[in-house]
């Protein structure tokens, strides 16, 4: 049966008067936190419900974690989350969602590239039976053309292969109701590519589109080769299509490699040339080791996520939580939202 249907209660979180929790990641994001938090309290002061900020620190090395204990003592709606150390922002979003109490929760970067004015009709949406509300970038300014182009591409590229249908040119910003959040906690898996989990869970979504703005102070974090490895793990994580490719491409590779040999047997036999060979000898090793090498390396990127996977490792550890000026201890390593007994995080 379903572990999503059959696990679901309605109950959970109902002790708890939050109805927003709004979940933000960071990582050295000293220059923007106070901007940003006046910019979002702004904004949910006029809602006029309750709502929390759930800010998690993961690993920064700058003034983040004083800030954040700053606003903890000052905000009584802020909940800060310190992880032990840098375990990447997939890992901090899981932490997020986690300590979310909120009837509906809020993902956004810290940046302001998601512009908080939004959240009234991220919020209307839920209200009108979403349980998943994408935004969508019409638009991408203070990112470059090759960024823009590399991003449009790949969404295309992985729903091509993957089973799973991604919203293209989304991000993280988006709403998950109570329930889209309980789903995710059940999924434990350690190498996780979060845009694709949030798809996986298939409940009702809805998708707006916006204008993405530029970073309103600092610098991304993201280099070309972190959002290459990021990209390369939402394909793998969600499709053995490049298993796929490698195996025909050593078919065709062996099908020409035998063409090419009993060409070389036909013209020896037949026009009786000396077979001579050291180039295309050289040519077809080169060939095929290089193609083995490839395929193997690829065989081995599929091994190695079985291999941290089998570890059972949690997906983060947690230093401290703080609200209102407050350590706040954990009594148990699990999730109030998760089954009792899966270990998800754990507090030193």
């Amino acid at each position: 049966m379903n572990a999503l249907l059959e696990n679901w209660h309605p109950e959970f979180h109902r002790d708890s008067k939050t109805e927003l929790s709004v979940v933000i990641p960071l990582y050295n994001e000293h220059e923007v936190i106070v901007q940003m938090h006046e910019r979002l309290t702004a904004v949910l002061v006029n809602l006029g419900i309750p709502y929390e900020l759930v800010l998690v620190d993961d690993g920064s090395r700058d003034g983040t974690p004083h800030a954040m204990s700053e606003l903890a003592q000052e905000d009584p709606a802020v909940t800060a989350v310190f992880l032990s150390r840098n375990f990447g922002k997939e890992a901090a979003l899981t932490a997020g969602l986690e300590h979310a109490a909120g009837d509906a929760v809020i993902i956004m970067d810290a940046d302001l590239q998601d512009p908080p004015e939004l959240i009234p009709k991220m919020l209307q949406a839920w209200k009108e039976g979403a349980d998943v509300v994408c935004m969508r970038r019409r638009s991408r300014a203070g990112e470059t053309w090759l960024k823009r182009l590399s991003a449009h591409h790949f969404y295309r590229v992985l729903n091509a292969i993957s089973d799973v249908d991604i919203p293209p040119d989304t991000g993280d910003f988006r709403l998950l109701s109570r329930k889209a959040v309980y789903a995710i906690n059940q999924l434990n898996e350690r190498n996780r590519y979060m845009k694709g989990l949030f798809a996986w869970i298939g409940l009702p979504t809805t998708v707006i589109e916006y204008d993405r703005m530029p970073r309103a102070a600092g610098v991304t974090k993201w280099d070309y080769m972190g959002l290459l490895n990021l990209a390369f793990q939402g394909i793998t994580s969600f499709s053995i299509a490049p298993l796929r490719l490698a195996m025909a491409a050593g078919l065709v590779t062996a099908l020409f490699g035998i063409l090419f040999t009993l060409w070389i047997v036909v013209k020896a036999l037949v026009l009786g040339d000396p077979v001579q060979g050291y180039p295309s000898l050289i040519s077809m090793i080169t060939i095929l080791g290089g193609a083995q090498l490839l395929s193997i390396g690829l065989l081995g990127e599929y091994i190695g996520k079985t291999y941290y996977e089998a570890k059972q490792r949690p997906v983060y550890l947690v230093r401290d939580v703080v609200r209102q000026g407050k350590s706040v201890e954990k009594a148990a390593a699990c999730s109030a939202s998760a089954p009792v007994g899966k270990e998800l995080y754990a507090t030193f």
